[in-house]
């Protein structure tokens, strides 16, 4: 998979500007503000149709414009793709190959991309909703089916909740069976997904972390709870562990168990790296699993990602940064730094310089007279 093109229309800082993209490596340099990031959140925003780090696509509008519009042609090995999207203070309309789609699960896949910047540390050290999300982001490209679960699963959780503040308690328990045969219905293919994924993911993750440490440190990674058999048997102990906890829930005043609830235990050596690492080897931790992502995607798709890394550099030592770039091997990598010389040890790259949201292309050379 390979982004030739990505263009920037009031996105941002950009007013207008056009990027070319070579196959392997390319890097985005200049100083810090100039819209390095900004460059690299538009390709991932058109991987997913959600932003990295905006809670709200208004916030991605250039200051004065009334709407943005970003565009990447990309090839697959199934073709190539265009997707547009235009992006407004209350709406957005997003195109592929020229159609408009109706629904956000109509977009992933057509390109996929994983994202790591210095921010995605989250994923080991904060809490468990960053490991959630990170779960449902990557596992939605990869299966549309599991993003609509997902969301027809939060739907009815919310209705269940507002049900659960009822003081009416006869009918709360009367009505609590029927959203929960629907709600769990959902639940136990979130569960299967991420039960599958997590089985891939760890064994990955551990793989490239030991590559990156020299074998110094541990990686295992493992799901909070486990449920066994097939989905079917899934739901059933799904509706058994909701059931039983009625009163509960009744009292608390919101459903307390589920997979909106679970977790991911991130361990180095047997410890919990959330409590027991520095930052040094969460942010380690967090790149391995990122790369394990990459891997995934390839053997699930049949065709790697695009790797976006935003300033990753800066946060590795010098031994680390070239086992990172080892690592890319075959991958389109879209990389963002200061300096690239710092970074790059000599290797081929594309190189584009960023200031004030603008590609700074060489003069052209003049020609000489007589």
């Amino acid at each position: 998979m390979r982004i030739r093109t990505l263009t920037l229309k009031n996105f941002r800082n950009y007013e207008d500007e056009t990027f070319e993209f070579d196959d392997g490596i390319n890097v985005l340099y200049g100083r810090n503000a100039q819209g390095k990031t900004n460059c690299a959140e538009a390709v991932f925003y058109l991987c997913t149709g959600t932003s990295p780090r905006a809670r709200k696509d208004k916030q991605m509008i250039r200051a004065g414009q009334e709407g943005a519009y970003i565009a990447a042609l990309a090839e697959t090995r199934f073709g190539s793709v265009r997707i547009e999207a235009d992006i407004f203070e209350s709406r957005r309309e997003i195109r592929i190959n020229g159609s408009k789609i109706a629904r956000n699960a109509d977009l992933l896949g057509n390109i996929d991309g994983v994202f790591f910047s210095p921010s995605e540390l989250r994923i080991v050290q904060d809490g468990p909703e960053e490991r959630r999300r990170f779960l449902n982001v990557s596992i939605s490209q990869m299966s549309r089916s599991y993003y609509t679960a997902l969301v027809r699963y939060n739907k009815i959780l919310e209705q269940r909740n507002a049900l659960l503040k009822n003081r009416d308690l006869s009918l709360v328990f009367e009505t609590l069976p029927v959203w929960d045969a629907q709600l769990c219905r959902y639940a136990a293919e979130i569960v299967r997904r991420r039960g599958e994924y997590i089985a891939m993911l760890s064994p990955l993750a551990a793989e490239r972390h030991a590559r990156l440490t020299d074998g110094a440190e541990q990686l295992s990674i493992s799901s909070e709870r486990k449920y066994a058999g097939e989905e079917g048997e899934i739901e059933q102990a799904l509706l058994r562990e909701f059931s039983e906890n009625y009163e509960r829930d009744v009292r608390l005043g919101f459903t307390a168990s589920g997979p909106h609830r679970d977790d991911l235990k991130i361990a180095l050596g047997g410890k919990e790296a959330r409590v027991y690492g520095s930052q040094g080897q969460m942010r380690t931790a967090a790149l391995a699993i990122k790369l394990a992502e990459v891997e995934i995607f390839r053997r699930l798709s049949g065709e790697p990602p695009v790797l976006i890394l935003d300033d990753v550099m800066s946060e590795l030592d010098l031994a680390r940064r070239r086992k990172l770039l080892a690592e890319l091997g075959d991958v389109q990598a879209i990389l963002t730094c200061t300096h690239t010389e710092k970074v790059l040890f000599g290797r081929e790259v594309r190189k584009i310089r960023i200031s004030g949201g603008k590609i700074c292309r060489p003069a052209p050379r003049k020609k000489k007279e007589g």
